[in-house]
């Protein structure tokens, strides 16, 4: 059993039953009284994220959580189906668990999957894919220096917004935590 003290960002923790990914931690120590653990945690399966404190030296739960990387291979239904790149072994991972990271899989992406007891509990795609613009309105003459945006459609099917001088067919860099536009993929 661990203490507080192990508490280390991207851990799982298990409490009550649930799991909960500390997301930031602080020990602190004020001017009166005992040294006291503040947490970020993360909810695993809902998303929800809560402040919880805990006192110094407080045994804790944590949780056996196995990452490996997997390579998406197809969507079969309501679910993702994933390979294991050391085993070859397939695993469908349920659409709710994959989330928004849809929008950025093609097949062949690879990702981080965590899972506990064998069951997924989240994904980790790189923090930047490269995918192609496959509609998007033209731009108009002149506005190639200008600083606006219009909405471009990647080829997974997520709108974005992209400068006014990107055509159709390109291929652009997209940040898959907040799906920004970061420049043209290179190559």
């Amino acid at each position: 059993m661990a203490t507080t003290n192990d508490i280390k960002n991207g851990t799982v923790l298990d409490l009550d039953g649930q799991l909960w990914q500390v997301i930031w931690f602080q020990h602190h120590k004020p001017g009166k009284g005992n040294t006291v653990v503040r947490t970020k945690l993360k909810h695993v399966i809902s998303g929800k994220v809560v402040d919880r404190t805990f006192p110094a030296d407080t045994k804790i739960d944590m949780a056996q959580v196995d990452k490996r990387d997997m390579q998406y291979l197809y969507e079969d239904g309501d679910g993702f189906v994933f390979m294991d790149t050391d085993t070859y072994d397939q695993m469908i991972i349920p659409a709710a668990t994959v989330g928004d990271a849809k929008d950025y899989m093609l097949d062949g992406t690879m990702a981080n999957v965590a899972l506990h007891e064998g069951t997924p509990l989240y994904l980790e795609l790189p923090t930047s894919v490269e995918l192609e613009i496959t509609y998007t309105e033209p731009g108009l003459q002149g506005d190639r220096s200008s600083a606006g945006t219009k909405p471009a459609t990647l080829e997974t099917g997520k709108v974005i917004q992209v400068p006014l001088f990107i055509t159709n067919g390109e291929k652009v860099k997209v940040d898959t935590r907040t799906g920004e536009y970061l420049g043209r993929a290179q190559g």
